[in-house]
C-alpha cells in the first residue's frame, strides 16, 4: 500500500477554515507519493469540559466535507461516536475513524464495519497493542476487512501519555495496516484542568520514529493558528510548516526502505 496521510483540522470550525486547510494540503500531497486523506471532526464528543466547542454538528459538517471532496476531489476521514452516525457519514466519507475511547464499543464497530468504508480505529490509551485483535474480529466478522488501527499513546501515570513504538510492530502482525497518531502522542489529557495541554514541539520527531519502526501512515492534526484552535490548540501542527515536516517525514521513509528494511 502507499503511505497514507490523514491530515487536517482537529473539530471543523467553519466552511473558510475547512477550505483553507484541505486546499492547502491538497496542493502539497499531489507533489508527493502518498494516499491523502482530509480530516475533521464535525463533533468532538468527547472534550474534556462541557464548556468546550465540539463542532458544527453532524448536518452541517457533512455538507461542508462532502463540498470540500467535491470541489477540491479529496478523500475524507471523521470519527463517530454513536452507532446511527456510521449510516449518516457513510455517502462523503472514505474512511470512518473510530475514537480510542471508544474503540471496544461493540455496536459502534459493528455499524461502522456494515457501511465497507475502511476502519480506522485509534487503540485505547488503557489497552495494550495486542488486545486490538479483539476489534479486529468485531469488524471483519461483521463483513468488512477495510480495517487500519491507529497507534496513538499510551497512559502513563496522571495527565501524561508515552508512545512504545513496538505496540506498531505488534499491531502489524493482526494482518492491517497501522497508522501513527503523531499529534494526539503528544498530549497531555486534561494537563490544563478544563482542556488537555500538549507539546506539538515533539510530534514530528515521534513521526519520524515511527516511520523508521514501520507505520504505514501518519495522522497529524493542523492549523492556520494553532494557538487559537477550538479544539487541541496545544497539539496542533501550524498548517504552514506541515509541508517541511512531512518532506522530512518521508526522508526517512525513503533512508529506510533504501536499506532493505521492510515496511
Amino acid at each position: 500500500m502507499r503511505f497514507m496521510l490523514i491530515v487536517g483540522p482537529c473539530a471543523i470550525e467553519s466552511r473558510v477554515q475547512v477550505f483553507e486547510v484541505a486546499d492547502k494540503m491538497k496542493a502539497m500531497t499531489d507533489k508527493m507519493n502518498v494516499d491523502y486523506y482530509f480530516k475533521a471532526s464535525f463533533d468532538k464528543a468527547n472534550r474534556t469540559s462541557l464548556n468546550s466547542y465540539r463542532g458544527l454538528g453532524i448536518k452541517q459538517g457533512m455538507e461542508i466535507l462532502q463540498e470540500v471532496k467535491e470541489m477540491l476531489g479529496v478523500k475524507i476521514c471523521t470519527d463517530i461516536h454513536e452507532p446511527w452516525q456510521a449510516e449518516a457519514v457513510a455517502n462523503v466519507v472514505d474512511v470512518i475513524q473510530i475514537p480510542a475511547f471508544l474503540c471496544r464499543q461493540t455496536d459502534l464497530l459493528v455499524a461502522a464495519a456494515r457501511t465497507g468504508k475502511i476502519i480506522n480505529v485509534k487503540k485505547g490509551q488503557f489497552l495494550a497493542p495486542w488486545d486490538m485483535k479483539n476489534v479486529v474480529e468485531k469488524i471483519r466478522r461483521s463483513g468488512n476487512e477495510n480495517i487500519c488501527l491507529c497507534e496513538r499513546g499510551t497512559s502513563f501515570g496522571y495527565n501524561n501519555l508515552v508512545v512504545d513504538m513496538t505496540s506498531i510492530l505488534e499491531m502489524k502482525k493482526l494482518g492491517v495496516p497501522v497508522i501513527f497518531d503523531a499529534t494526539h502522542s503528544v498530549q497531555k489529557p486534561g494537563g490544563n484542568g478544563t482542556s488537555t495541554s500538549g507539546n506539538r514541539d515533539y510530534a514530528e520527531y515521534l513521526a519520524r520514529a515511527a516511520v523508521a519502526v514501520g507505520t504505514d501512515g501518519i495522522f497529524m492534526e493542523v492549523h492556520p493558528n494553532p494557538d487559537e484552535a477550538l479544539s487541541d490548540s496545544s497539539n496542533s501542527v501550524r498548517l504552514d510548516e506541515v509541508e517541511g515536516i512531512l518532506k522530512r517525514i518521508l526522508m526517512v521513509r525513503e533512508a529506510v526502505c533504501q536499506k532493505g528494511m521492510t515496511l
